[in-house]
């Protein structure tokens, strides 16, 4: 059994085709996320060979760098057996039909809209994030790029007491945004340089190293970004070494080291969909287009830098 899906079939071009359904519980699709930065990699064809086994999503079809079926924020209805009509979270592309074992459907809480569990996916990861920086209470916390997972990190970093978080972002059009989440903001040229810890998200070398730059002696600077293919140049000429700074990558695929031996992915992800039980959530919700025009726009909504979560439609 097939369904349309949406595959990337060359460099920058996208197709609704059949894709398989699988094999378990029937989801008939109510939403779907695009994550820009991963997604817009995987169009443009710019997964690197090294990464094509590890950068395979849940229930991905076809191979990289093409055709591939690619996506990982799936909104649906089960449409059969005992829970029919139950609404859940699944890790699967853009389709408007498919199957998949009951195992990796996570319940929606009521208290969350469907169509703002689109971002559980990217909930998941700032969680993990977070984590992976050990920011506490009290914290100078800096997140340097305000896309949509580096927006969420904020939110979450400013609910710890007394922290005090500043999200960096090049546009000054997402200060309102930081507000909202219960942040500061600042451009680069403005960044405080005495932070405790500093979570970067912008893919850029200069990010990079205006995270650097802001990071107090013997801080922690995460590094969540993922930049494919290419060569990003880091500033550690400066006062890297000096500053005794700690350089830590962060990668949803694993549970921080501290928690594996409590928190399983599925845990990671309930609570990832407990978190979004906030009306201030949905300005995160940049766009919205019907999967049947989904191939036509795909491209201009993984280019335009205003793009946070663009919502998918299946009516």
């Amino acid at each position: 059994m097939t369904s349309l899906a949406l595959w990337s079939v060359g460099p920058c071009e996208a197709e609704l085709r059949p894709g398989a359904q699988g094999q378990g519980v029937l989801i008939d699709m109510l939403f779907s996320g695009i994550s820009r930065g991963t997604e817009r990699l995987v169009f443009e064809g710019r997964v690197p060979d090294s990464e094509h086994t590890r950068m395979r999503g849940p229930n991905q079809e076809g191979d990289f760098p093409f055709p591939v079926k690619y996506g990982y924020c799936a909104v649906g209805r089960i449409a059969d057996g005992a829970q029919a009509g139950k609404v859940v979270f699944a890790l699967h592309p853009h389709q408007a039909r498919f199957r998949v074992p009951d195992t990796m459907l996570a319940p929606v809480p009521a208290s969350v809209p469907a169509g703002r569990a689109v971002l559980a996916a990217n909930m998941e990861t700032a969680l993990n994030v977070l984590w992976d920086s050990g920011a506490g209470a009290g914290d100078r916390i800096t997140v340097v790029g305000a896309g949509v997972v580096g927006l969420l990190t904020g939110y979450l970093a400013a609910r710890l007491p007394g922290a005090e978080v500043t999200l960096i972002d090049t546009n000054p059009d997402r200060a309102e945004l930081a507000r909202q989440m219960g942040c500061a903001f600042a451009l680069p040229d403005m960044a405080a340089t005495d932070q405790d810890v500093v979570l970067h998200f912008s893919a850029t070398s200069e990010g990079l190293a205006t995270a650097i730059d802001c990071a107090a002696c013997e801080a922690t600077v995460v590094e969540a970004s993922w930049y494919g293919a290419g060569e990003t140049p880091v500033a550690f000429g400066g006062a890297f070494h000096s500053r005794r700074l700690r350089l830590v990558s962060s990668q949803v695929g694993q549970l921080p080291a501290a928690r594996r031996s409590r928190w399983s992915h599925a845990r990671r992800l309930g609570k990832a969909l407990e978190l979004l039980s906030d009306d201030r959530l949905d300005d995160l919700i940049s766009g919205e287009t019907s999967f049947s025009d989904l191939p036509a726009r795909y491209g201009a909504i993984l280019s335009d830098p205003a793009t946070l979560c663009h919502r998918i439609r299946y009516d």
